[in-house]
């Protein structure tokens, strides 16, 4: 379970004070939970025991012991691949006759797994419903990476509705697109460890401006999710210096499912509509093209 998780589990019993504690670390997270015990205490409005009394509550030792889980769970979230390369190199190397790329296969399988149950059915349907309820515009942003899979599911939205904008790259005439949203408008970000200062950035000035946020992240979860509407995480580590981004893609494929499942038809006819448009403008191989590639091939093998 990740720290902040322990924070929120609802099985615990906490008394007001407690409560007040949980509440200036979920609120200044984690650099509320950072100094002594005594600053911590002093913020919260509560005395120095009742800070260690809760710690020993969610399963600690005392403060100390709490304190250096938060500051594990600190730099899982900020890990690098030059830090994760010299973790994992142990790893990588007792492969054995499996070989690295079967091992990693097996790893992405693995996260794929787990993506089947971090996120339930109403979560898929909440995010669905966001996207396609949405009067205004959908806008998509990512990071370094993971833009790439925002791309990804900017190209299926628009399949199934207008006004779907992608931002490939935050530039100054990028953030000028803020001026325009509203709470009519709906923000997809991808945000996922050692978190973009820029995106993060972003999303939080749209949501100053009631912009409804859809979140894609990971399980040590982005800043974006203390005011993103719908957040789905997905677990991205694998054997490899690199986290996986093919959980998050099968997350925006199991959304796109869910979308047409719920528009149905609406959605066939646009689709139906855009494929007679490129049909027009012989954007893709026909089928006419296809028989007549087949006819050739006939020939040829006649003529040999």
């Amino acid at each position: 379970m990740q720290f902040r998780d322990m924070l929120l589990q609802g099985g615990l019993s906490l008394t007001p004070s407690e409560e007040r504690i949980v509440q200036v670390l979920l609120t200044d997270y984690p650099t509320a939970g950072l100094g002594t015990a005594t600053s911590l205490a002093k913020r919260a409005g509560v005395s120095d025991p009742t800070v260690v009394r809760l710690a020993i509550k969610l399963g600690f030792e005392g403060f100390p012991d709490f304190q250096q889980r938060l500051l594990a769970d600190i730099e899982a979230r900020l890990h690098s691949p030059l830090l994760m390369m010299g973790a994992k190199r142990p790893e990588l190397a007792t492969d054995g006759e499996q070989g690295a790329a079967i091992a990693y296969m097996h790893s992405v399988a693995g996260s794929l797994d787990k993506a089947l149950t971090t996120t339930p059915l109403a979560t898929y349907e909440r995010a669905a419903r966001l996207v396609m309820d949405s009067k205004g515009k959908v806008v998509l942003l990512g990071g370094r990476y993971s833009r790439h899979v925002a791309g990804m599911l900017a190209s299926y939205l628009s399949q199934f509705r207008a006004n779907v904008a992608y931002i490939e790259t935050l530039s100054a005439q990028q953030l000028d697109l803020l001026v325009d949203l509203g709470k009519r408008d709906v923000l997809i970000v991808f945000d996922y460890r050692r978190y973009q200062r820029d995106v993060v950035a972003f999303a939080e000035q749209a949501a100053a401006r009631h912009v409804r946020i859809l979140l894609f992240t990971d399980p040590w979860l982005s800043p974006i999710s203390d005011f993103a509407e719908v957040t789905l995480s997905c677990p991205i580590e694998v054997s490899s210096p690199y986290d996986t981004m093919a959980p998050a893609v099968a997350q925006i494929e199991a959304v796109v499912a869910q979308i047409f499942a719920a528009t149905g038809e609406r959605t066939r006819r646009r689709i139906e509509e855009l494929e007679q448009i490129r049909h027009e403008s012989n954007v893709t191989l026909n089928e006419a093209h296809a028989h007549k590639n087949q006819s050739n091939g006939s020939s040829r093998q006649k003529l040999q």
